[in-house]
């Protein structure tokens, strides 16, 4: 699977800050309905915590699509 590579300034992301990043969501108070009715899985687990910590190497699908934490643009 292919990955789309976010990229983050700081020393993590949450989960619900790259579900915005990425436009799966538009607002960060949507991330807690959208985990609960949506599987997705940070580094092959499901993950459900909207303020899940994410850092470089970290990766997440949602829907079939891949996004891989970086902090920096290769």
């Amino acid at each position: 699977m292919e990955r789309e590579r976010v990229v983050i300034k700081e020393s993590y992301i949450t989960l619900s800050q790259l579900l915005k990043a990425v436009d799966i969501i538009a607002t960060g108070g949507e991330a807690k309905w959208f985990l609960m009715e949506n599987d997705v899985f940070l580094n092959g687990e499901r993950e459900t915590r909207r303020g899940k910590k994410l850092y470089p190497g970290d990766i997440i699908e949602v829907d079939g699509k891949g996004y891989e934490v970086t902090d920096e643009d290769r």
